[in-house]
């Protein structure tokens, strides 16, 4: 019994201390903070993160150079539909991949420039030139023409 006692001692009745009355908000503060500091870290740039390549994938058009999240790297042919999509990997190499699983785009084709369309837009409020536009668009000089004097004889 000694023994028992040495591990596990008698429970003293104490007095009871004064229960809080009421809600006491300096105990749940920790927990904001914590909350607070896991959203700024965590939470929101994965929700940015997502909303990002959910974008590109929507913008996913013929032509672009893209990387699967598998690592392959080639040009979209063909968008099948909503889920997937055809790329060549390699010449007459074509694999169908899952639209989601596309993890960056490298490269995007230059739009088809079309003669209506320019001709339909108003041109833009003309920009400073920059040093680079000024250096290749010098005025065209004539060379000045030599004069030959003849000798006198």
């Amino acid at each position: 019994m000694y023994l028992l006692n040495i591990i596990f001692p008698e429970a003293y009745a104490q007095a009871a201390p004064g229960a809080a009355q009421g809600f006491d908000f300096m105990s749940f503060a920790p927990l904001v903070v914590l909350f607070a500091a896991l959203y700024f870290i965590v939470i929101r740039p994965q929700t940015k993160k997502a909303k990002e390549h959910r974008e590109m994938l929507n913008t996913l058009r013929r032509g672009d150079q893209v990387v699967t999240s598998g690592g392959v790297i080639g040009t979209i042919t063909k968008i099948e539909n909503d889920n997937e999509v055809i790329v060549e990997i390699s010449d007459q190499v074509n694999v169908r991949v899952v639209r989601s699983m596309i993890a960056h785009v490298l490269t995007k084709p230059q739009p088809l420039i079309n003669k209506e369309a320019t001709q339909s837009e108003t041109p833009a409020k003309s920009k400073k030139p920059t040093v680079a536009t000024l250096k290749n668009n010098k005025p065209k000089t004539t060379p000045k023409k030599t004069v030959v004097k003849k000798a006198k004889k």
